[in-house]
């Protein structure tokens, strides 16, 4: 069975987004989601407040959507972004990525690299990470905007790796047709969707089509000068607001 999800999605409990995880899933329901992969920044999160957050997501759940809870861990700089799902304790604040990729793996978790555009991640990128993680976004909707990472690609080469296409959602204006579409065998529950990752049944989408479609080629180069485009007029907006 073929289901929509919204990936790498930031609610309340996150210290930079607002929305309450209720109206985070009654918004994407009502979009064709039929699940959320929620991805908490890991910063003022502790063991109690974690199991608190699943519960939550939990809470906040229902028939038409599901809500699966994860945590986004950031290493001692704040520079790699690791969103990870499937993992029932707190792994702790600010760990070394190579550390963190390795207690994923022993607690039996899946993990994707986020954003490698952002603060020049990429540049940082150890190749020795691939045996830990599912994938990488291509696609990260709050810091590549309109059109897919101009790096990601390059750490893909050579990779079984999957590309993600992930929303990032903070605000509404992230709100962007990408999606992740999972292969479920059996019931959509959280232990299906992660075992689904982590056999790498799933694909990037955009536009409801496959997300590896823009990345050359003239779609490419009509969602590059878009977003050239937006932030340009995003820029202006600021600097009229400051004004």
């Amino acid at each position: 069975m073929i289901v929509t999800a919204a990936c790498h999605i930031h609610s309340e409990w996150s210290y930079d987004a607002k929305w309450p995880l209720r109206d985070l899933a009654a918004e994407f329901a009502n979009r064709g989601y039929q699940v959320l992969l929620v991805a908490e920044h890991d910063r003022n999160f502790s063991e109690q407040r974690f199991q608190q957050h699943r519960i939550a997501c939990s809470d906040a759940s229902s028939e038409e959507l599901l809500v699966v809870p994860g945590i986004e861990y950031s290493d001692p700089d704040n520079v790699i972004h690791i969103p990870t799902w499937g993992i029932t304790s707190f792994l702790g604040e600010a760990l070394p990525t190579a550390q963190l990729l390795e207690k994923v793996r022993a607690n039996n978790g899946v993990a994707v690299l986020a954003h490698p555009a952002r603060r020049k991640a990429w540049m940082r990128y150890d190749h020795s990470w691939a045996r830990y993680l599912v994938g990488i976004e291509i696609w990260n909707r709050k810091y590549d905007g309109w059109a897919p990472s101009p790096v990601a690609t390059s750490l893909l080469r050579g990779t079984d790796l999957v590309p993600f296409a992930s929303l990032d959602f903070h605000q509404r204006n992230q709100l962007y047709p990408l999606s992740m579409q999972l292969d479920i065998r059996g019931p959509i529950t959280e232990e299906s969707i992660v075992n689904c990752i982590r056999a790498r049944r799933c694909r990037a989408t955009a536009f409801s089509q496959p997300a590896e479609m823009c990345l050359a080629g003239w779609r490419r180069s009509i969602l590059s000068s878009a977003e050239k485009v937006r932030r340009s007029v995003a820029s202006l907006y600021h600097s009229v607001k400051v004004l």
